[in-house]
């Protein structure tokens, strides 16, 4: 909550032929989802002069829903 400022980018993009491809996700998005398009959704914040962080997933979207192909774990890991 209250981050919305420090989020500069898109929210995520299609997954094809290219790594980054059409759809691209973002506040102004006006697309449909359609069965077995591949997506990532890559939510992050940049804090200047702080640090930044973002987390990445690639979802397969199935005819019931959305299925995560991606399998990592979304804990803070503190190095």
């Amino acid at each position: 909550k209250g981050f919305g400022n420090y989020f500069t980018h898109g929210l995520g993009h299609g997954v094809g032929l290219e790594i980054h491809e059409n759809p691209f996700v973002n506040e102004g998005s006006t697309f449909t989802l359609e069965e077995n398009m591949v997506i990532t959704i890559e939510p992050g914040i940049y804090l200047q002069g702080k640090f930044g962080t973002r987390i990445e997933d690639t979802t397969l979207v199935e005819k019931e829903g959305c299925f995560n192909l991606t399998d990592i774990t979304h804990d803070l890991i503190i190095l």
